[in-house]
């Protein structure tokens, strides 16, 4: 009896990095690049000045804070959680950055502030969440409101400027100078998302983190400290929340209590687009990667096309009404389709 429990609470065996290299760049996340391609070159043909290096530049900059975000949030999400409060995150970090930096402080060191002032917010999250017990959509509505009045009663409706030229300058830098297509803060976004993929796709980690969305249960008797993990992803999503802050701070020299509201939306929708079930246990950050770019590309198109921002809203909930949907169709009829061979089998 004692091995035959062991035996079923036994974690199943690694697959081999072969194996999840071929899922990870040939899976679903395939489907969203190839619709990346397909939406790239559509825009380029039918839009005028799309595919040059300053129409890349620019997008790449509008997506960035979304890219960093994505990062945690694709965790957070393939756990069965989510977080909403991320936007307001963003804000907050950005007011923090401002105030201080209008009292006088340094702008290094106001960073820093703002960054510890995202995990404290993301610490907050997750021990309601995971000491607490409460369910992690009616937490972050609570977070999102409590951060973003917190950042709107510092400054009220006020906006604090005048940032160094150093510091401004340096986020719009562009990679081996003026003329080319990619900003130098790209880097950092890089250097996050290959840790992040090494360890969602290539740790024990990340096969814990698959365990809990498909079965928190299971993973449970597995002993994986679900908990624990969640609660440090939900410190994630509050770090790079600020970093993003920070980078939208010195990027628009404006330090206002209502930046990058209704970001949190854009953020999830391109990770459901990108392959992430909203359920848990499935997505790839490659897949995620993908995804904000074909949202970005779109609503850059769209914006060079003179299309007003309510039909870019529009396209955008479509595109991720979309995304939710058909893998729920093609997972039904896979399902069918195994019950009507099983069916036939047994016949």
């Amino acid at each position: 009896m004692t091995r035959t429990l062991e035996a079923t609470t036994t974690a199943p065996a690694a697959p081999s990095v072969g194996t999840r290299l071929r899922t990870l760049l040939f899976g679903r996340s395939a489907a969203i690049i190839a619709l990346l391609v397909i939406v790239w070159i559509i825009a380029s043909v039918s839009v005028d000045n799309f595919n040059t290096p300053n129409t890349l530049y620019f997008l790449i900059l509008d997506v960035f804070p979304v890219l960093l975000i994505a990062l945690p949030m694709t965790f957070v999400i393939i756990t069965g959680e989510i977080d909403l409060s991320v936007a307001s995150m963003v804000g907050l970090s950005s007011v923090t950055i401002g105030a201080l930096f209008q009292a006088g402080v340094p702008v290094p060191a106001a960073v820093a502030a703002a960054l510890v002032v995202g995990i404290v917010g993301g610490a907050v999250n997750g021990f309601l969440v995971t000491a607490l017990g409460l369910p992690s959509l009616a937490v972050t509505i609570g977070s999102l409101a409590l951060y973003r009045g917190i950042a709107v009663g510092i400054l009220g409706t006020t906006a604090v400027t005048g940032f160094p030229d150093v510091f401004t300058d340096l986020v719009k830098e562009r990679l081996f100078g003026r003329g080319t297509a990619i900003p130098t803060v790209l880097i950092v976004f890089i250097v996050l998302a290959i840790i992040a993929i090494v360890i969602l796709h290539f740790t024990g980690t990340g096969r814990s983190t698959y365990a809990i969305g498909l079965n928190k249960e299971a993973s449970a008797f597995s002993g994986i400290n679900a908990g624990r993990l969640k609660f440090w992803f939900f410190v994630a999503t509050g770090t790079v929340s600020a970093l993003a802050g920070v980078f939208w701070t010195l990027r628009y020299d404006s330090a206002r209590g209502d930046n990058a509201m209704g970001l949190e939306l854009v953020v999830v929708a391109a990770v459901l687009v990108g392959g992430v079930s909203i359920f848990g246990g499935r997505g790839s950050l490659v897949g995620v990667i993908a995804g904000v770019l074909v949202i970005g590309a779109l609503r850059s198109a769209l914006r060079l096309a003179d299309v007003s921002s309510d039909v870019i809203n529009v396209a955008t909930g479509l595109l991720l009404v979309v995304s939710v949907i058909v893998p729920s169709i093609i997972t039904a009829i896979q399902r069918l389709v195994q019950r009507r061979r099983a069916a036939a089998a047994a016949s």
